[in-house]
């Protein structure tokens, strides 16, 4: 095989990343030769397959987005671009399409070596250092520690959990992070359930339960653990001498267990931060000072409320956050009028806090706190861009789940308490059905999960497909060992146009990685992982017509090896975005 090794940089690089850096390397020669102006950007300059794969291999817009600053046409410096990239010898052609695209075609041997690439890394392939280490705060789930998880907290849950796996394999140092609700009047409420299923544990008759308070069944183990310890000592105590013990103890209870709920799913968050503790360190108060000695927080009146007024409203005169400034509708009110402090009052030290720590901050939040986006993004720009920079912060909306039986919605009542839990949910279909289905669609457009639907072995179930292709790989390579075939990469040159379709799309997982991992969405792993799939499924089904085309031909020792080699990389991918995702690779089905 002659071109199986043409070019290596000092540094091993996947395929895209290497010719990004050839580019790079075109674009410094043009400024060396005063072709191209020098100091020009090139952040928005790409290299990814063209559209069509009848086009080429690569293409890159280069031409296009830096002919404008350059003052020069995108064609003439595409032609002057060309000449410089034809110098590399995997490239058989470089060609301009339209107003100054930049096709290229490459050797075989360049994509052969790309597989070479993928076996030498195994489990690194496609992990980047574009991340440079900078620390991303993720915080996700953050459930009111109420109860145990049900399915409305599952996305969320799985989509932080896969965005911190993502920004950590593309180089990231990431903190999952959970932040406990237990200042609110929700733990009050849970901690006078309880006081009501302590008193049940005594053996007294406490009727139904009452409209306003947890009927759940979950608190009765509490209560019993609380009658256990305290006997009868706060059965008829009045509320202040039980309440602060009860709602502490409950919160603890509920945390526990919604950390075992989301350890079924595999997810473990590095901190749980407390609103209570928040509060009693005196976080929202020096975070307001903060904010008084930067002129973004005067005392004011709020508008009157928009339509009909109510006949006792009166204006009150409260510490506002200029959140205007930074785009929102209207300044903010960051405490009530009785001195407490509001949701948005809280939530602003909390990520005053977390940003004293990360360069980056992303929450995952349930698509009914939409509403709050524009408060505490500003809030976020005002604490971490006034001595600087703002530090980037995004919030990423994820949509409820409706969970289906055979097309029928699983009907619920929060009122009754009776819901369907997510470790009901995983012991039914498993961890890695949960996982991936919640990664098939992106996280903002509504979502369905079909219990029938979700461990359905088809084509039209995403998460079968791309398991079916793992084990697929696995079965061959199993079988082809009894056949006494291994694989082998001495002979890659043998292998063909359909072959290389295949390598190609493979190929593509690295830059996948860093797009994703840009645009904070995992989704686009599985997505990907799809379309892999679909691509070995479509070469494994040229073999059920075409012997020649089988990855075991007996009378071709040679090519069989390679096309082993080919097997074994594109389960090896397969395995690395799935690790991403936190879901398991089958070996079989």
């Amino acid at each position: 095989m002659t071109d199986l090794h043409i070019s290596k940089s000092p540094v091993q690089r996947a395929l895209f990343a290497e010719f990004a850096a050839v580019i790079d390397a075109a674009l410094n020669a043009l400024e060396t030769a005063g072709t191209l102006p020098g100091g020009l950007a090139r952040g928005a300059v790409t290299t990814e397959p063209p559209r069509d794969p009848a086009h080429g291999d690569l293409a890159t817009n280069a031409a296009m987005v830096l002919a404008k600053p350059a003052g020069t046409n995108p064609r003439a410096l595409a032609t002057a671009l060309v000449a410089e990239l034809e110098k590399d010898p995997r490239v058989t052609a470089a060609e301009i399409a339209g107003p100054g695209f930049i096709n290229l075609r490459l050797v075989p041997g360049a994509w052969l070596d790309e597989l070479g690439l993928i076996s030498a890394l195994g489990a690194d392939y496609g992990r980047s250092t574009v991340g440079g280490g900078s620390i991303v705060n993720v915080e996700y789930v953050s459930a009111n520690p109420t109860g145990p998880m049900h399915m409305g907290h599952c996305r969320g849950a799985v989509v932080g959990d896969a965005l911190a796996s993502l920004l950590d394999f593309a180089g990231h140092k990431v903190v999952r992070e959970y932040y406990i609700n237990d200042a609110g009047g929700q733990v009050d409420v849970l901690a006078r359930s309880v006081h009501l299923r302590y008193r049940e544990a005594l053996g007294q008759d406490v009727g139904a339960i009452p409209e306003g308070l947890y009927p759940g069944d979950y608190l009765v183990p509490v209560g019993q653990a609380l009658a256990a310890e305290f006997g009868d000592r706060y059965a008829a105590a009045p509320e202040a001498d039980w309440l602060v013990l009860f709602r502490t103890r409950a919160v603890a209870a509920m945390m526990d267990m919604i950390r075992a709920d989301l350890a079924l799913l595999g997810i473990h968050h590095d901190v749980f931060s407390s609103e209570a503790e928040l509060q009693a360190a005196g976080k929202p108060a020096a975070a307001e000072a903060w904010l008084r000695e930067h002129d973004l927080v005067y005392d004011g009146q709020l508008e009157a409320p928009k339509g009909k007024v109510a006949d006792d409203w009166e204006p009150v005169e409260l510490p506002l956050f200029r959140s205007t400034r930074f785009g929102d509708d209207q300044d903010r009110p960051i405490r009530k009028s009785d001195g407490s402090w509001t949701y948005f009052g809280a939530d602003l030290a909390y990520h005053f806090q977390k940003a004293e720590t990360a360069d980056a901050l992303v929450d995952i939040w349930g698509a009914d706190h939409a509403g709050t986006v524009k408060r505490i993004k500003a809030a976020v720009a005002a604490l971490t861009g006034a001595q600087g920079k703002p530090k980037p912060f995004e919030i990423k909306l994820v949509q409820m789940v409706q969970l289906l039986r055979d097309g029928q919605p699983v009907k619920m009542s929060k009122r009754a308490g009776t819901f369907v839990t997510l470790a009901d949910v995983v012991r039914e279909v498993g961890k890695d059905v949960v996982r991936f289905t919640m990664l098939t669609r992106k996280p903002d457009a509504q979502m369905d999960f079909d219990f029938a639907k979700v461990v359905e072995a088809s084509k039209d179930n995403p998460v079968f497909y791309v398991q079916y292709c793992h084990a697929r790989v696995c079965s061959t390579l199993r079988k082809a060992a009894g056949e006494g075939f291994a694989p082998n990469a001495a002979e890659l040159a043998l292998l063909g146009d359909e072959e290389l379709a295949l390598i190609r799309l493979a190929a593509q997982f690295p830059r996948i990685v860093e797009g994703a991992a840009a645009a904070r969405e995992p989704h686009r792993i599985a997505f990907f992982l799809y379309d892999l799939a679909a691509g070995f499924h479509a070469y494994w089904n040229l073999g059920n017509d075409r012997p020649d085309k089988r990855y075991i031909v007996a009378d071709n020792p040679a090519l069989t090896g390679a096309r082993l080699f080919l097997a074994a990389q594109v389960g090896q991918v397969v395995r690395n975005g799935l690790a991403i995702l936190g879901v398991t690779a089958a070996e079989e089905l």
